[in-house]
Order: structure tokens, then C-alpha cells, then sequence
């Protein structure tokens, strides 16, 4: 029972899905990031089929993108969209850690938060009008791996602060298991995406790990440790950076 309370929890606050109620008790929190990346399987899952039975419907290729596009954003909720913007509003005020810990609270949208929201779109609109029925699943699966580096991060990077969504899931997750089940889990995602397709499954999974090098040397040095909304953002930079990946290789290959 602890396990289907654990995944409850982690689709209630990771997705926009209906979901039972479940109470958040240190023991249904244990093991609630395990779960995490199997919200990245019903967004993968979404995003491949559109992307496979629209391409044999006469849809034209801009709804075509647009709808890719959205899918993550309609089934999250926009919740790791919300960490990207107030990360780059903290990012681009070059005040001290305090401070940017401040403006990453902060409700209010600022100026550079809206730019690098219309850029992020226009960047994974253009990408996504450009990928194949190849490329699709390789990115569908980067849904999960992206996921699974996020709930590792949670679970092993220190936190900036003690208090926040980040620090509520370090806290309470029995670190040591979950760890070795994300890994697992990673494992499991870098085999499928090799699988499908060698050089765009290599070259997506190498993007992800640069990404979470980054993520972690840019949290320690700008925030002092990781926060909600800095997972929020490595996970929205993560799935763009795969998706160019993907199609770069196939534009080449």
C-alpha cells in the first residue's frame, strides 16, 4: 500500500492527472521519487503516439509541432516550467546566492523570465517541426531519463535550503533505495533509447548527462545547492537539449 501511496503522491504534485488522495506520511514519501520518472512514461507515451498517428492523418506540420510541443506543458501542469522562469529571473539579476534564493520565492514574473519563456518555446517549436518518425521515440523516452537524473539529484545533491518543494522530497525519501532504483531506472531508459536508434539514442542520452553536469556545477555555484525550481529548470533545458540533439544528428546522418 505504501508504494501505490508513493506513486499517488508523486503523480498528484509532478502531473496535472486526477489522482485518489493519499496522505503525505513520511512513510508513503519513502519512496515517492521512484514514481517521479513514471510521469515522464505517460508523457513519452502521449508524445509518441500523436507523434506517430498524426503523421499518418492529414494534420498539417505546424499543429503537428504545436500539439508535441504542449503535450509535456498540458500534462505537467507547467510546474517544471515555472522553475525554468523564476531560475532565470534569479539567474539574470547577478545578486548574491541570498538574493537569488529570494527571487527563485518571489511569485511576480520578471522581464528576462518572459524572454527566456518565448525563446524556450520558439526553440522547441522550431526543433520539433524538424524530427522524424525515427527520432520521435528516442525523444518519448527522454521524458524518462529526464526524470530519472532529476529524482537522483533530489535525492543525493545537497539542498540550498532546508525548506521548499527539493528539500520536502530529500527529506523524506529513503535516499539509499531510491537512488539505486532511479539508476536502475536510468539504465533501463539509456537501453531503450539505444535501442531504438544507436547514434540518436547515444547522442540524446550524452546530452542529458552534459546537462545534469551543468545542472549541478550551476546550482552549487549560483544557489549554494539544488531547490524545486532548480530541478524544475534543469528538467525543462534537459528534455530541449535531447530534443536538438536528436534532430542535429538526424538532419546529419
Amino acid at each position: 500500500m505504501k508504494y501505490i501511496n508513493a506513486c499517488i503522491i508523486a503523480f498528484a504534485m509532478y502531473s496535472k492527472i486526477p489522482m485518489p488522495k493519499a496522505d503525505w506520511e513520511k512513510e508513503n514519501m519513502k519512496y515517492a521519487m521512484c514514481f517521479f520518472p513514471w510521469v515522464g512514461t505517460v508523457i513519452g507515451a502521449c508524445f509518441w503516439l500523436w507523434g506517430y498517428f498524426a503523421g499518418k492523418i492529414p494534420v498539417g506540420q505546424i499543429l503537428y509541432a504545436v500539439v508535441l510541443t504542449l503535450i509535456p506543458v498540458l500534462i505537467t501542469g507547467g510546474i517544471h516550467l515555472d522553475g525554468l522562469l523564476d531560475t532565470a529571473d534569479a539567474l539574470s539579476s547577478y545578486q548574491p546566492k541570498e538574493r537569488r534564493l529570494e527571487i527563485l520565492k518571489d511569485s511576480h514574473t520578471g522581464a528576462f523570465a518572459i524572454i527566456v519563456c518565448c525563446i524556450y518555446f520558439l526553440a522547441y517549436f522550431g526543433f520539433i517541426s524538424e524530427i522524424t518518425q525515427k527520432g520521435i521515440p528516442v525523444v518519448a523516452a527522454g521524458f524518462f531519463l529526464s526524470r530519472c537524473l532529476s529524482g537522483f539529484a533530489v535525492t543525493s545533491f545537497l539542498c540550498a535550503k532546508d525548506s521548499g518543494l527539493a528539500a520536502t522530497f530529500a527529506n523524506g525519501a529513503d535516499k539509499k533505495h531510491v537512488r539505486v532504483v532511479l539508476v536502475l531506472e536510468g539504465l533501463i531508459a539509456v537501453g531503450i533509447m539505444l535501442w531504438l536508434s544507436i547514434p540518436l539514442g547515444s547522442v540524446a542520452v550524452f546530452a542529458a548527462l552534459l546537462t545534469f553536469l551543468w545542472y549541478h556545477h550551476m546550482s552549487v555555484e549560483k544557489f549554494g545547492g539544488i531547490t524545486g525550481d532548480l530541478a524544475g529548470c534543469f528538467l525543462q533545458i534537459c528534455e530541449l537539449m535531447i530534443l536538438i540533439a536528436v534532430v542535429v544528428v538526424e538532419k546529419l546522418i
